[in-house]
């Protein structure tokens, strides 16, 4: 069989891992070809493609970003002043043309929606689910998440110090697109007072309210995370919090935004090995010729769900999660 692999959407740590996880185990189990796509499903429209070998796929196990490139090009998007869309048909001609049995789609919501649409124009396709912000429907877990987690934390932690010297409020915006895990998991790992999420929303008076009462009890300063898809009424909602937050509390407000610093750097060992299970269980399906699949990760399992079961779907914060009962049983507020 020849396989090719393909990164689509914003970059992440883990991906390199996988890429390495697919093609070592389909090239030493298997004896498959394997082809990297560049660039995405950019790379399908224009046969860019390189052969894989053993030697090529070292060395890239703890590298982030990706060495085949990305891109955000969703070929089954219509274009109002270009006509008909015929990307995917050359996208089907030059899965053809070029051999491929399988093609294995590393992404997001937008890459499995994607995947989802060429599977069901003829294309043997496995996907696996890739995003630091952990909201791609069906898996319990997408490699990306711990890695962006850590690198919050610890910026949280860094946040303490100068907080309580100065005896500030320190609001930090952490990633997350439309859901609240980076914020919810890096705001309990990081000791945060104030937890901000969109499945929650937020009342700015209960916000400013358990500031204050911080502040009486001779805690002085206080640590705010929000997800930067927490919706306000405002066009920069962090910048309208941390307003609101001094106004009417009469205590200094300092604003850190993390944003694109949480994507990079390389893969922490927990994403490394989740990466590489991700990988190796997708060249698995291959083998078995079960295509039209998501690798997943349920209940401490790798296992597949079908991605029609996935695609166009988002997994966010279930407001009766464990975490934000443990944080409630302990005083933190979720802004509520």
């Amino acid at each position: 069989m020849k396989i090719g692999i393909l990164s689509s959407g914003g970059d992440c740590p883990g991906i390199n891992a996988t890429i390495r996880g697919v093609g070592k185990t389909a090239l030493m189990k298997y004896g498959m070809d394997v082809i990297g796509i560049h660039n995405g499903f950019t790379g399908l429209l224009n046969k860019d493609v390189e052969v894989f070998t053993e030697r090529t796929l070292s060395g890239i196990l703890n590298l982030g970003g990706t060495v085949l490139g990305t891109s955000r090009e969703k070929p089954f998007k219509q274009l109002l002043d270009a006509g008909d869309n015929n990307k995917p048909d050359i996208i089907y001609n030059n899965y053809r043309e070029l051999g491929i049995d399988c093609v294995v789609c590393i992404g997001g919501n937008g890459t499995q929606k994607t995947a989802y649409k060429l599977s069901q124009i003829g294309l043997n396709i496995i996907s696996i689910p890739k995003t630091i912000d952990n909201d791609v429907f069906g898996t319990d877990i997408t490699f990306g998440f711990a890695s962006a987690v850590n690198i919050a934390t610890e910026a949280i932690d860094r946040l303490h110090s100068t907080a309580s010297s100065h005896k500030r409020v320190m609001v930090v915006e952490v990633m997350g697109h439309k859901a609240g895990w980076i914020a919810l998991y890096a705001g309990m790992a990081g000791g945060a007072d104030i937890i901000l999420i969109p499945e929650i929303g937020i009342d700015i008076e209960t916000v400013n309210t358990k500031i204050t009462e911080r502040a009486t009890a001779g805690k002085p300063y206080s640590i705010v995370v929000l997800a930067e898809g927490l919706k306000t009424g405002h066009a920069k909602p962090t910048d309208y919090i941390s307003e609101a937050i001094e106004k009417s509390t009469g205590i200094e407000v300092r604003t850190t935004v993390l944003g694109h610093i949480q994507r990079g750097g390389n893969p922490s060992p927990f994403d490394r090995n989740l990466a590489t299970r991700f990988g190796g269980h997708a060249t698995d399906l291959i083998a078995e010729k079960s295509f039209g699949r998501m690798v997943c990760f349920k209940d401490g399992v790798i296992s597949s769900v079908t991605l029609s079961e996935v695609a166009g779907k988002i997994k966010l914060v279930p407001k009766n999660h464990d975490l934000i009962h443990r944080g409630l049983n302990m005083g933190i507020s979720f802004g509520r």
